[in-house]
Order: C-alpha cells, then sequence, then structure tokens
C-alpha cells in the first residue's frame, strides 16, 4: 500500500485492488466522466457506457488493477489496465469527480509504472483525448509522448479505428507512451 496526502491532509490509500471493489468502479467511471458535460461536443461521454465490472475483474485477477481509498477503505478512483506483450496498457483511469485535482490519477499513475517496470514491461500504453488538459497534457508531464498514428503498432492502431467507430470524433484521440527503461518516479 502506497499512502498519499491530499489537500486539507486528507489521507488516501492505493492498493491493488480486490474483487469486492469491483462492484464500485463503474460508477467512479460515470462520475468522472460528468467532466465531459462542460465540453459540449463531448457531453455524450458523461452518459455512454463504462467498463464493464468484468473488465474490472479480469484486470484484479491480473494483478492489473489499483484503487485509491478513503479513510474507511473505500474506493474513490481506480486504473485498470491489462498486459500486451511486454507493455501494460491502461484501459481506464477515473476519479471521483469530487476528489479530482488532488494528486490521486497521479498516484495511480505511478503505482501502475512502478508495478510495469517491476515486472520487466517495456513500456506503458493508453489511448486519450489529444487537446483536454486532464487527458494528453496530464500525461505528457508524467513523461509519456504521444505516438504519431503512422508509428503504432497492429493493436494501437485498432484500439483508435475501435474509438473512432464507437463515436469519438476523427483526429481527437491519439496513443500515448511511456518507455519504462527511462521511467523514473514523477
Amino acid at each position: 500500500m502506497f499512502p498519499h496526502k491530499r489537500k486539507k491532509q486528507v489521507a488516501f490509500v492505493i492498493r491493488t485492488a480486490c474483487a469486492e471493489d469491483a462492484s464500485f468502479l463503474p460508477g467512479i467511471e460515470r462520475s468522472a466522466a460528468q467532466l465531459f458535460r462542460q465540453i459540449p461536443p463531448l457531453s455524450w461521454i458523461a452518459d455512454d457506457a463504462v467498463l464493464p465490472e468484468e473488465t474490472h475483474l479480469a484486470c484484479i485477477r491480473a494483478g492489473t488493477c489499483w484503487v485509491a481509498t478513503d479513510e474507511k477503505d473505500h474506493p474513490t478512483g481506480f486504473l485498470s489496465a491489462r498486459i500486451c506483450e511486454k507493455d501494460l496498457h491502461i484501459l481506464e483511469m477515473s476519479v471521483f469527480r469530487k476528489e479530482q485535482g488532488r494528486g490521486i490519477g497521479k498516484a495511480l499513475l505511478h503505482t501502475a509504472c512502478t508495478w510495469a517496470k517491476g515486472h520487466q514491461m517495456e513500456s506503458v500504453t493508453l489511448t486519450t483525448f489529444r487537446e483536454l488538459p486532464w487527458n494528453a497534457p496530464f500525461y505528457a508531464r508524467m513523461g509519456f509522448e504521444s505516438l504519431p498514428d503512422s508509428s503504432l503498432n497492429a493493436r494501437l492502431a485498432f484500439l483508435l479505428r475501435e474509438e473512432m467507430e464507437n463515436g469519438f470524433p476523427a483526429g481527437t484521440r491519439c496513443v500515448m507512451r511511456l518507455d519504462l527503461e527511462s521511467f523514473h518516479p514523477f
């Protein structure tokens, strides 16, 4: 477990998720998605589908799901990822809307990247919005680099195509990668 301090000196803990946490994670993602209501062309995301509980359970069984918990051990944020050969691919990272901006996402990301490096993964990958401040710019500050579409392997190119087929506007999404060889805690 990794204890962290939030604003107002309220502690949170990052720990590996357990099966009992899975039912809470879709609700956290729905809460986090409410931020998209501020962006009219993307407001539909606030009401769109979230990762199903079964996907989180698969990540939990693989040991690639982490939660941030409050002082009562209730999940307030999560990061669910999947191992893809030598990469850890982040499927979703979300924090309850009222808890955002307190370093929980950064702590979850740090935990996942540290785990991946410790398990001899080569990189951490994800797809995200290019322009939204809490998406690509956030990950760039953490050391992730945006990959040109021309350099994507088949798996990553498929993910971007699938996102466009699911309603994301063309050109708004990107793939980002953190090279774990040069990873240093942020």
